[in-house]
């Protein structure tokens, strides 16, 4: 099968949507005007097509839009290090979000530049005898994924860019008028995914191509999400404003009913796709392409023509398609300083040096996991694996790698520790840290070694932090999205560079979740997939475990029993996003999770934390005011800067309690 060429020409035109101009992929030279005919060759075609799956990369892995995905919602607040981009997006007294800080200012720039160049390729492609409509179904495919993406971020959006509805504009246009939700969704979403369905192949065309598979997950997501909103139980409001009822005239339980036989249509039908046996081979460097990924944001080790970012260099993280949001959750674990001598001083050493290594990479510390997360969320973390598939709970010593010659260093208790020993560890459960002690600053008096403000017990090497004495400074690292390098040799590789590991989107594990949420919203279900049922085929899955991160050793365990009988006899929305918490933490759907069932401030509208110096592990509890406007983001202000419109046209124009 063919590899994808994810480097090529946005076909594009500069339209009011793009106010910035035409965003480039490669050294394409950008314009404000394209012909019709473009699309009416082979070429064209082609070229737009890949372009639909290059601009995964302007999305999936760019820190800022990553942060506003993640930050303020019960999965990660501010860190550290973080400035106005992460503090504006947590909602807890320390910035403000507005029409000019959001950073989702990146989808709507990114969705309606790929919207303009699939339509061209719809309109026009059937010109070229060599393309078959299943080419074409991948467009529809990404028009429709990014409009569901932009209708659940700011309400009703534009279908008419200039051109007419869903029509491809081959010039600028500084009017724009936007659609309600419900005409978003019926008029483009749901149409373009149902024609997908049918023309996509089972398999795909390239590694990584959307397939049947890949249009289904969509739409009964689709479904899921109208549904709620059709209902909206907390009364959102919603913009434009628009009577909460379907053109077509059916109701929440119809679209409820219909995500759920379309995602088991999913599962009894999935192609080439399915679950991996385990978590941990599901998120292990090296096997990122594997049967389960229905969609992800390529990137290679191989070419920095084809990974969109230079391979072996210092980079930058803000570029255009680079993969560098696991940055962003990273805590500088460098600091961590081990002593040369048995009592503990000397020059202090660096024992954890930074290292292209999935445990370990470039540290941010712009986003850090509340305390909830470990007490709640990850409350299990013997039979469940996910906890240890998740997070880097565990720094090892690496110092010769950086070219530091000791044999042995003296860390926690002045004991000895050698290269590949626990330096800093992150404990599991409170009720672990019997004899805990920590500083009341960096270091203990009269030592080197420490720096971070970690704790010690008796008889153990390593410094220790408790559930409860997490901060915004020293956290676990997210494990499961971590530097994934074979070139490192016997040193630390490059760790500077961004990540060549392709961004995860969609899961076939997601139909389980889909189902069985739309089971709880009372749809009806077939035997043998009931919300229970369907939640303990991810459980199941959960309790099996091939390898110890903790440990870095091999751990063969099979807990799928016990992970069953552990699961409530009624499952209810909060356990479903729970589950869906310990099953996809840190992959940038929480936002989206929480604002669809509409349990954002309930989940989030509180945390504790520790502060952020070393030495702090004392949780403060923050609030978050997160009002009804929220569950909308602001219309970019480059957006209304660029409009042809009159400053009461461009306040009607925003989302409300944004002007």
């Amino acid at each position: 099968m063919k590899h994808l060429l994810i480097k090529s020409l946005i076909v594009s035109a500069c339209f009011l949507l793009l106010f910035s101009g035409c965003s480039k992929i490669l050294e394409e030279k950008p314009r404000s005007f394209y012909e019709p005919g473009f699309f009416k060759t082979e070429k064209g075609v082609l070229g737009g097509i890949t372009s639909q799956y290059a601009h995964l990369r302007f999305l999936y892995g760019q820190p800022y839009y990553y942060n506003i995905l993640e930050t303020g919602t019960d999965e990660y607040t501010w860190g550290q290090s973080a400035d106005a981009n992460f503090k504006d997006a947590d909602l807890s007294g320390v910035g403000n979000l507005t029409a000019a800080s959001s950073r989702s200012d990146n989808l709507w720039t990114t969705a309606f530049s790929n919207i303009n160049t699939a339509s061209g390729i719809i309109e026009n492609a059937a010109a070229v005898p060599a393309i078959t409509a299943a080419v074409v179904a991948e467009a529809r495919f990404f028009r429709a994924f990014d409009y569901f993406l932009l209708v659940q971020t700011f309400g009703g959006v534009p279908l008419d860019l200039g051109a007419g509805e869903l029509k491809f504009n081959t010039a600028p246009s500084r009017k724009s008028v936007r659609n309600t939700v419900p005409e978003v969704y019926t008029k483009a979403i749901f149409p373009d995914l149902v024609q997908a369905i049918n023309d996509l192949p089972a398999a795909p065309r390239v590694v990584g191509g959307a397939t049947k598979t890949a249009a289904r997950l969509y739409l009964a997501k689709a479904y899921l999400t109208y549904g709620w909103w059709l209902q909206n139980p907390n009364n959102i409001p919603t913009y434009p404003q628009s009577a909460r009822t379907d053109p077509d005239a059916h109701d929440a339980a119809w679209y409820f009913q219909k995500a759920y036989d379309v995602a088991n249509q999913g599962i009894d039908q999935p192609g080439s796709f399915g679950l991996e046996n385990t978590f941990y081979d599901l998120h292990v460097g090296g096997n990122d392409r594997n049967k389960e990924m229905i969609l992800y944001a390529d990137h290679t080790q191989e070419s920095e023509f084809y990974n969109g970012a230079c391979i072996s260099c210092f980079d930058g993280e803000a570029g255009n398609g680079r993969n560098s949001a696991v940055w962003m959750v990273t805590p500088n674990y460098t600091v961590i300083r081990s002593a040369p001598n048995a009592d503990g001083t000397g020059i202090a050493v660096s024992s954890v040096q930074r290292e292209a290594a999935q445990a370990l990479g470039r540290p941010y510390t712009r986003m850090a996991p509340p305390v909830g997360v470990f007490i709640n969320t990850f409350a299990e973390k013997t039979l469940d694996s996910r906890y240890d598939g998740t997070f880097s709970t565990v720094y090892r010593a690496n110092w010769p790698k950086g070219g530091t010659t000791n044999a042995t260093l003296y860390n926690a208790n002045d004991m000895p520790v050698t290269p590949g020993q626990p330096i800093l560890s992150f404990l599991e459960y409170q009720t672990d840290a019997v004899g805990l002690v920590y500083p009341t600053g960096p270091s203990f008096p009269g030592k080197s070694s420490n720096a971070v403000g970690a704790g010690v017990m008796p008889g153990r090497a390593d410094f220790v932090i408790a559930p409860l004495g997490i901060s915004r400074v020293l956290f676990p690292g997210l494990w499961k999205m971590g530097v994934y390098r074979t070139d490192n040799g016997t040193g630390l590789g490059q760790p500077n560079a961004t990540s060549t590991r392709p961004f995860k989107i969609a899961k076939f594990s997601e139909f389980y979740f889909i189902a069985a949420e739309a089971a709880v919203k009372g749809a009806t279900t077939v035997a043998g997939r009931t919300a229970r049922d369907l939640i303990n085929v991810i459980r199941a899955r959960a309790g099996k475990w091939k390898f110890s991160n903790k440990n870095n050793a091999a751990f063969v365990a099979d807990n799928s029993a016990a992970m069953i009988a552990a699961t409530p006899a009624t499952i209810d929305i909060n356990y479903i996003l729970a589950e869906r918490s310990r099953e996809y933490f840190g992959e940038g759907h929480r936002w989206f999770d929480l604002v669809r069932t509409q349990k954002w401030n309930e989940l989030a509208g509180t945390y504790q934390i520790a502060g952020a110096a070393y030495g702090n592990h004392t949780p403060e509890t923050f609030t978050r005011t997160i009002e009804p406007k929220h569950y909308l983001r602001p219309i970019p202000q480059g957006q209304l800067d660029g409009m042809e419109a009159t400053a009461e046209e461009k306040v009607a124009y925003q989302n409300p309690g944004y002007n």
